[in-house]
């Protein structure tokens, strides 16, 4: 019998309100000066007071309200325990018997939970790896920045109902795009804005096997390495007879493997009490709160976003694709408003999703600031409906779109400067077949021979002769006719 893995996530997204949890400092991520956006507050001095962030509190429960969990009514502060020199109260406030959220679904993987707490310090190490520290000579040194202290952490917890790598990865992309839809977090994970911590376990049997903690995980490959590793190393010790331990792990990205960092705490070890600093909380004496404002409040979701694009005629990779970013997002919706209702709309809107994904997004990304240049929407759909219509070639409206990039304008004032317009005329796409037909004796005879392949040499070389403004298939056509006739 093969071992099962089980996989839960605990990931934590750092909130985008102006200011920390339960002060005014300002939360910026930006700040490149340690500890400037610092008050006795947020310091932990004596005497201070903490007051809690009603924005925060609104974040959480609209994402709550967006994956369709249950939002508390009642809840209340509590203080977790932590001796780390990155707390300064010596102590967390988070929530832990009273969460704004339970329950709920994202991409398919039940939750369990979502709760606000503030966030720790940045710690950061130099030179504690030589050999003249680890034998005790002091040449290590620690630093700690509190700009971070106490910004509002979103702490999200699943079920144990993931079984693979893709799932989890699945997941918390996913629930990045919730984030950024809703303008809850900006969910960088290079930023450390959003950490994914993943706890894995295999059995072969209904009971779940010995749960380990994978940390350090800041991108959604790693995540999916991460996971498919310790499932072998665990598969490993257990086919070797040995016992997996309960510990918390960190993934080495260079190494692509996970090394031991400590034993892991049960939540007796951090003494969880409640906060006497900070008022309880009754969801449904604030107006703003109730159910039906919280969901009048939320934009259109990932999800809905997708299922609409799917529903216009997108290709389901361009519309995972184009709905994972608003800039991209928002200008296929001006297309597909400006298409709609035309009689070619299930030709045409194919047609601009595959532009703006293998074209105008290459030139972004080719670009300095990564935008779409000069290309408006209007200008883009009127090149889309000049390509279906076969006023422009395929490369003709490749290299008309490259022109408006950089120089603005309508798409048919561009095509007709750069001399890019299609030729359909008759008599002119004859003129051409007739010299192809005199300059190459041998391919013709080759062709009239049954070599077919010989009819593409000669369709090339006609379009050479337009200079590629001839309509291609026009010209296949008169070629076919002389050639037979």
């Amino acid at each position: 019998m093969e071992y099962r893995p089980t996989i839960g996530l605990e990931i934590h997204a750092e909130l985008a309100t102006d200011t920390k949890m339960f002060c005014r400092c300002k939360n910026d991520p930006e700040e490149a000066s340690p500890n400037v956006n610092v008050c006795p507050v947020c310091m932990a001095h004596p005497g201070t007071l903490p007051v809690a962030n009603r924005k925060a509190v609104e974040a959480v429960l609209r994402v709550g309200r967006a994956i369709g969990a249950t939002l508390a009514d009642y809840t209340e502060w509590d203080r977790k325990s932590y001796f780390y020199p990155d707390i300064p109260k010596g102590y967390q406030i988070s929530q832990y018997e009273y969460p704004l959220v339970a329950g709920g679904t994202l991409a398919g993987v039940p939750l369990t939970r979502i709760h606000l707490e503030e966030d720790t310090a940045r710690s950061s190490h130099e030179g504690a790896d030589d050999a003249a520290d680890t034998a005790g000579a002091g040449k290590g040194t620690s630093e700690v920045d509190f700009n971070r202290a106490g910004v509002p952490l979103m702490e999200l917890v699943t079920e144990p109902e993931i079984h693979d790598a893709a799932t989890a990865g699945r997941f918390a992309r996913e629930l990045q795009l919730l984030l950024r839809t809703l303008g809850a977090s900006h969910a960088n994970l290079e930023k450390g804005e959003m950490r994914i911590e993943a706890n894995i376990s295999i059995s072969k049997t209904d009971t779940f096997g010995t749960k380990v903690e994978v940390k350090n995980l800041n991108s959604f490959r790693s995540v999916e390495r991460a996971i498919e590793y310790e499932i072998a190393r665990q598969r490993d010790v257990l086919e070797s007879g040995g016992k997996v331990e309960q510990e918390t792990r960190g993934w080495d990205e260079n190494g692509q493997k996970t090394f031991r960092q400590r034993v892991k705490e049960g939540s007796a070890d951090y003494r969880y009490f409640p906060e006497p600093d900070l008022p309880k909380m009754k969801r449904s004496e604030i107006p703003e709160w109730s159910d039906d404002a919280l969901a009048a409040s939320l934009p259109e979701l990932p999800w809905e976003k997708r299922e609409r694009y799917l529903a216009a005629g997108l290709k389901e990779a361009d519309a995972e694709l184009l709905r994972a970013d608003a800039r991209d997002a928002a200008f296929l919706d001006a297309v597909l408003e400006a298409l709609r209702g035309d009689a070619d709309e299930a030709a045409l809107v194919p047609l601009a999703a595959n532009y703006l994904v293998s074209d105008l997004k290459g030139l972004a990304a080719k670009s300095a600031d990564d935008s779409f240049g000069s290309v408006t929407p209007d200008a883009f759909v009127e090149l889309v409906r000049m390509a279906h219509a076969g006023e422009l070639s395929s490369r003709g409206a490749k290299d008309t779109l490259a022109a408006l990039y950089g120089e603005g304008g309508s798409a048919r004032a561009v095509a007709e400067a750069h001399g890019l317009l299609q030729v359909n005329d008759t008599a002119a796409l004859a003129k051409a077949v007739d010299a192809v037909i005199a300059a190459n004796p041998g391919p013709i005879a080759e062709y009239q021979g049954g070599k077919e392949a010989s009819l593409q040499f000669l369709l090339g070389q006609a379009m050479k002769a337009m200079k590629g403004a001839g309509n291609p298939q026009a010209l296949r056509e008169l070629l076919i006719q002389k050639l037979k006739a």
